[in-house]
């Protein structure tokens, strides 16, 4: 719930709007990106945000970190093994992939614990079980077509080096 205050003009200035909590009739104190569900007026900005949103999820979540050093490891395997760029870009994608559902998955657990805050709710888990589903089911199909790009080659080098 909030208030707005109309100008002379009968118009709505959202700018001066005091948030208020569902609870109290007080006004709440705005945090630093009060208005973070404006867009960003400039692209640098943009990527600062997205930067941002990067650097936290690595920094924060165990499981982003895992992903990207098995792409990078895929992708430097596939370097050494001279693979070709059409299968080299095979595997950044699925890589990629993987990487941009852990980040829509860590949001998601965010908003989620942001709206149910302590309390446990039957849909604030199933949206995060689903979440992480389609991460596991991104996971195994990057495994899949990294092992089918991968192994064939590796196998080759592997005879070559016992012999």
């Amino acid at each position: 719930m909030s208030v707005s205050t109309v100008g002379s003009e009968g118009t709505v200035d959202k700018s001066q709007t005091p948030i208020l909590s569902p609870e109290l009739s007080e006004p709440v104190t705005q945090p630093k990106r009060a208005l973070a569900w404006k867009t960003a007026g400039n692209l640098l900005i943009s990527f600062k945000y997205a930067w941002a949103g990067l650097h936290y999820a690595f920094l924060t979540q165990r499981n982003f970190r895992i992903h990207a050093f098995m792409g990078a490891f895929a992708l430097i395997l596939g370097a050494f093994l001279q693979l070709k760029p059409v299968e080299m870009a095979a595997i950044a994608i699925v890589a990629g992939l993987v990487l941009a559902l852990e980040l829509i998955n860590t949001a998601i657990e965010s908003v989620v614990d942001l709206t149910v805050k302590q309390s446990y709710h039957e849909l604030a888990k199933i949206a995060k079980d689903c979440a992480a589903g389609a991460v596991l089911i991104a996971a195994l199909a990057s495994l899949l077509v990294a092992s089918s790009l991968l192994l064939p080659p590796l196998w080759v080098k592997i005879q070559l080096l016992i012999k």
